[in-house]
């Protein structure tokens, strides 16, 4: 005779609802694994979610009032508290002292090098100056950051001579661009594969990853920048001249005022165009805020 049940036990044995639910919990867990393991992972979106962890866990979560934007597209070259001293370091160094400005433009973090002689007039050959400069500042926005990097190569107003190898300035601006980048993928990589050999063996540091020759983007500038200069400054020499030729018509000066005068504004062109040319001995990295194309 079967045992009466008591009024009030609760069944013996898992309840069957919850034999299907860890079920479906199991099959769901294992599907995204899967979608996981066949996934590649994209490095510039990665960094988007580590800033956006980064920023809730600062106590300043995204909001909807700000904008809706839930992860900032920064390289990461400016918040990094690491970077960010490495770079001052070098910026106050006796040596690069006032040849190094870092600064945020719509694109990214844009890294100014100048006022130093990076090439011989002519050339798209780095002196060793320029190599010295280039392996510091390569080191922490190569190895620091996942986002392309985008090289500019400019030249001054000196115009290409016959017996160039280059046809124009554009050319060399180009060639100059194609300069650093080759520097980086090839001289800067052999030598950080042989200072971080042991966290590339131990698979610390992936050295293909870091210097793969498509996160760099060679462009030329050319002439383009200082001439857009210089004709503001012929301008303003030509308006000079003009008043000075008015105040000589009128009798408001005489003849050799006059050329005391122009021969002033001549000079000061020359010295400013002297100046314009020493801005321009310079080589431009801009590191792109996203991390696309890579």
């Amino acid at each position: 005779m079967a045992k009466k049940k008591k009024k009030g036990e609760a069944p013996r044995g898992t309840p069957g609802w919850m034999v299907s639910w860890s079920d479906l919990t199991t099959l769901l867990l294992t599907f995204f694994v899967a979608l996981i393991s066949m996934s590649t992972i994209n490095p510039g979106k990665f960094q988007q979610v580590v800033v956006g962890i980064q920023t809730i866990f600062k106590g300043a979560p995204p909001s909807v009032l700000s904008g809706g934007k839930s992860m900032s597209p920064e390289p990461l070259i400016t918040s990094n508290p690491g970077i960010r001293r490495e770079l001052i370091r070098i910026k106050q160094s006796e040596k690069f002292k006032g040849k190094i400005t870092v600064k945020e433009v719509p694109e990214g973090t844009l890294i100014s090098l100048q006022d130093m002689a990076f090439f011989a007039p002519g050339s798209a050959r780095l002196t060793t100056d320029a190599k010295e400069i280039l392996s510091q500042i390569g080191g922490i926005i190569i190895e620091h950051t996942v986002n392309p990097l985008k090289i500019f190569g400019f030249t001054n107003d000196v115009p290409i001579p016959p017996t160039s190898r280059y046809p124009s300035n554009w050319h060399l601006g180009a060639a100059r661009a194609a300069s650093v980048a080759y520097f980086f993928t090839h001289e800067l990589k052999n030598k950080r594969t042989k200072e971080r050999a042991v966290d590339i063996k131990l698979g610390r540091f992936d050295i293909d990853r870091a210097y793969d020759p498509e996160r760099f983007i060679p462009v030329t500038v050319g002439e383009k920048a200082i001439m857009a200069e210089k004709r503001y400054l012929k301008l303003e020499r030509n308006s000079k001249i003009e008043l000075e030729k008015l105040k000589l018509n009128r009798g408001e000066i005489t003849k050799e005022q006059y050329n005391t005068a122009i021969g002033q504004i001549t000079r000061e062109y020359a010295d400013r165009s002297s100046e314009l040319r020493d801005k321009y001995r310079r080589i431009d990295i801009l590191i792109l805020r996203k991390g696309e194309g890579m």
